[in-house]
């Protein structure tokens, strides 16, 4: 017909009768009809996924990775001139390059640094496909798939370290916690009364349950009884008279007292003798 209409998104290749003519960009164009063929060539992002594949990682494990690749074409005479499918060719070097660079890496890496790896596979799909015209700027592993054995290991792996975690916490708690009660300890040895008021706020903290009935140890008593001498003391009441009385120990053992020596008369002294 003579007539070609190139969209926004594409660019048209031109041959006239096999030779290159140039590039047609987006609009109407005049042809010469029976001469000129024109290749037009999609500008637009492709979306290629590249299907999942046994590999043997590193450390010998056999997984199975599929990812998916982004590129387009920036050179339209390239695209038709250099290569005959882009996509196809694409990718296979996408899924080849995704298999050996995995294959050089090791499972925890594959499952914990796939940022690295997705680096590595697209600076190297990018050098080899800029020869064709296309720009590959996006490539992600998208599944990695492990053999159950090896899920069941990371599992019971996983668990363990949990559990470590817990125990180490809980450890460290147990430790903190006496060296608090140390402290405390230390306090009440050299503050006597701090021990009685705390059986008061505990006792104090149990009547508030609303318990019908609470039990006073005998220590509780002797503590109240204590505190009332402390603050009797620091009041500065008169002390109680009996209490300089020296006190007897019933279960001292009894000491022997000296009897009171008699006093003997001097001789007397006959003056006839």
């Amino acid at each position: 017909m003579g007539i070609a209409v190139v969209r926004q998104y594409e660019r048209g290749v031109v041959f006239r009768l096999g030779r290159l003519r140039g590039v047609r960009k987006p609009g109407f164009h005049f042809m010469i009809p029976l001469s000129d063929r024109m290749s037009k060539v999609s500008l637009r992002t492709v979306t290629m996924p590249v299907p999942s594949q046994q590999v043997i990682t590193q450390d010998n494990v056999s997984i199975g990775v599929a990812a998916v690749a982004y590129f387009r074409r920036v050179d339209a005479v390239k695209a038709i001139v250099e290569i005959e499918n882009v996509s196809q060719a694409v990718g296979q070097i996408a899924q080849t390059t995704v298999r050996n660079i995995v294959g050089r890496s090791m499972l925890d890496q594959v499952l914990t640094d796939t940022q690295t790896l997705n680096l590595a596979i697209r600076e190297i799909l990018d050098s080899i496909t800029q020869q064709w015209g296309v720009q590959v700027f996006l490539v992600e592993l998208k599944d990695i798939e492990l053999p159950t054995s090896m899920q069941r290991a990371m599992a019971r792996q996983a668990e363990a370290e949990r559990e470590k975690r817990a125990k180490i916490i809980a450890a460290e708690g147990e430790a903190l916690s006496a060296g608090r009660l140390a402290e405390a300890a230390d306090v009440i040895a050299d503050h006597p009364v701090a021990l009685q008021l705390r059986n008061l706020q505990i006792l104090a903290e149990i009547a508030a349950e609303k318990n019908s009935t609470i039990v006073f140890p005998a220590q509780l008593l002797d503590s109240a009884r204590a505190v009332t001498r402390f603050v009797e003391d620091q009041s500065g009441h008169t002390p109680d008279p009996d209490a300089s009385a020296p006190r007897i120990d019933p279960m001292a053992e009894p000491r022997a007292v000296d009897a009171p020596r008699e006093e003997t008369p001097p001789p007397q002294i006959n003056p006839g003798e």
